[in-house]
């Protein structure tokens, strides 16, 4: 077909189509030795030359879970509170569709929440009475947990609060408490959110002296104050215990450089694995901490990042299942060895398909 260009007829403005042919009547061709639409032109080349490709290995399933029946998020259309009951069967399902890892949160009776979140130093809480149940029923499937005081605070802040001042030091304290508790329970991987100094090699020396050396640690090593947890929040139940915010110990969403020391800090003190979270807005982060330090990183595609996505998808703004794959290879494209995402099983259905 000859390339058609536009001339100029009586205005700047108006074009007629002029066909374009060399001298023996031949359309001109561009003598090209590299064109890199070869590799695209078919579904099995593009597989065949993709630089990142998203496994079911590359999934963590958070997993809320609360005492009574299943109870609908508002927030986080799809994503349900869980009894116990029902929590091992959605980790039966993980271990049926591949997924390696799901991380327990629990939504606390507003009963048993108080100034000092004593309920998460009970070995029969409800975390520790879920991972019980897990180990028992599906030992194959690890189990990651979250070291926080934020779901059961009545303040609904992640550590001991006086006066107003999150108190690290005294907060470290509890926190290795509560790593040994959920050790003892069976958990796979702690993971400290609660962004106090030194709370990792803390936890790592309190598990090590008690036995527990083989359990490992996921620090959430860049965790920013973020407008992307309201939903989360609900989803624990701290949305309406919260007093203030979290900027004095969660991350300045403006700081790049500090995320690098904080991974060099989580690193020398023991920590396994390191996190990124949020996930989409902070890949530069994710891709910085992978490129300078090697390790095991990770990233947590958030409750607000789901229920943005779920929201355009029900509406009909944007495709949904193209839009979660999409998304979830971009963070293996800037690093990542896997991701805490609440669309796990949704992926696991589709790779399985595939």
């Amino acid at each position: 077909m000859a390339i058609k260009f536009g001339r100029p007829i009586e205005s700047r403005t108006r074009f007629v189509p002029v066909e374009v042919k060399d001298k023996a009547g031949n359309s001109p061709s561009l003598d090209l030795t590299t064109r890199l639409r070869r590799n695209r032109r078919t579904e099995w080349a593009r597989r065949m030359v993709r630089e990142n490709v998203l496994t079911t290995d590359d999934l963590i399933w958070p997993l809320f879970v609360a005492e009574g029946r299943r109870a609908p998020i508002a927030s986080m259309p799809g994503v349900d509170r869980l009894s116990i009951d029902e929590v091992v069967r959605e980790a039966e399902r993980a271990a049926k569709l591949t997924i390696p890892c799901i991380a327990l949160f629990p939504y606390t009776d507003p009963n048993l929440r108080d100034e000092t979140g004593s309920e998460a130093l009970n070995p029969d809480n409800l975390v520790c009475r879920a991972i019980r149940a897990i180990k028992k029923a599906v030992p194959e499937v690890g189990v990651l947990c979250d070291v926080a005081l934020d779901p059961y605070t009545s303040h609904g802040h992640d550590g001991l609060m006086r006066d107003g001042i999150i108190l690290n030091d005294e907060t470290v304290a509890v926190l290795m408490q509560q790593a040994l508790v959920q050790a003892e329970a069976g958990c796979d991987i702690i993971a400290p959110s609660d962004m106090m100094d030194g709370r990792v090699g803390a936890i790592r020396n309190g598990l090590d002296d008690e036995g527990f050396a083989d359990v490992q640690i996921m620090a959430y090593t860049a965790k920013y104050a973020s407008a992307f947890y309201g939903p989360f929040r609900d989803a624990v139940g701290s949305s309406v215990t919260l007093t203030g915010d979290k900027r004095t110990y969660q991350m300045d969403y403006g700081n790049s450089d500090e995320a690098l020391r904080e991974a060099e800090l989580d690193i020398a003190e023991g920590a396994d694995m390191v996190m990124v979270k949020p996930g989409l807005p902070y890949l530069d982060i994710l891709a910085r901490i992978k490129d300078t330090f090697g390790v095991p990183t990770f990233a947590y595609q958030v409750s607000g990042e789901y229920a943005m996505l779920m929201a355009a998808a029900q509406n009909g703004w944007l495709d949904g299942d193209k839009a979660m794959m999409e998304t979830l290879t971009a963070f293996k494209r800037a690093g990542a060895d896997g991701v805490l995402t609440y669309f796990a099983p949704r992926v696991a259905e589709k790779l399985k398909k595939l």
